[in-house]
């Protein structure tokens, strides 16, 4: 029997993936999140695998809850399950540890084989999900890294340096170089035309 954390702060959405699960033999869900903070929590109580959403009202997102969890001695794995498909969000989570990365729209026969599969320690990820890594990994090299694409969101919500520096644990000075870099590898000279481009790229999310 595999065990289930529901990690999502929807709740027709964790009922609708209770009722899936409650169709197969196998898959037991055992507990719910409806914060990142919970799903940290819940994961230590005998699951096997958490389905975790990215982004949650407020408090702990998923990456970060998904890295906490992971740390631990006998961690359960974590297939990540979301609406978001960009490079940030996918490379924050693979980075993080999840085993899988899953978009909600995805066929119920393909959630249910990644969760056996990442049950048996293999990677789920879609289709999608396995071609951007894979066409990252044989680009020439003028993606965004994680941090870059983390300052980038946050320039796209209208922080300021300092504000970024802070929420990211970084100096200004580092905040501006990552900039930098940004305008560099997208041939851009301003904030506003970096995020867009980002955006038509990929790399963040859009607005």
């Amino acid at each position: 029997m595999i065990r289930l954390l529901i990690a999502d702060d929807h709740p027709v959405v964790r009922a609708g993936l209770r009722a899936l699960f409650a169709t197969e033999p196998d898959l037991d869900v055992v507990a719910e999140a409806a914060t990142g903070e919970q799903a940290v929590e819940q994961s230590r109580a005998g699951v096997d695998i958490v389905l975790m959403d990215l982004q949650f009202g407020h408090g702990m997102q998923g990456a970060e809850a998904t890295r906490r969890i992971r740390e631990d001695p006998g961690a359960p794995y974590v297939l990540v399950l979301t609406n978001y498909d960009t490079d940030a969000d996918i490379l924050g989570a693979v980075e993080a540890g999840a085993a899988g990365y899953l978009l909600k729209d995805a066929p119920p026969v393909e959630l249910i084989a990644a969760v056996r599969a990442a049950a048996r320690g293999e990677s789920a990820l879609a289709p999608t999900v396995a071609g951007r890594l894979e066409a990252r990994q044989n680009s020439s090299g003028e993606t965004l890294t994680t941090r870059e694409a983390e300052v980038l969101s946050l320039v796209a919500d209208g922080r300021s340096n300092r504000d970024i520096a802070k929420s990211l644990f970084l100096s200004e000075a580092t905040v501006k170089s990552h900039l930098v870099h940004i305008f560099t590898k997208l041939q851009v000279s301003s904030r506003t035309a970096a995020v867009a481009s980002a955006r038509d790229r990929g790399y963040i999310r859009p607005a």
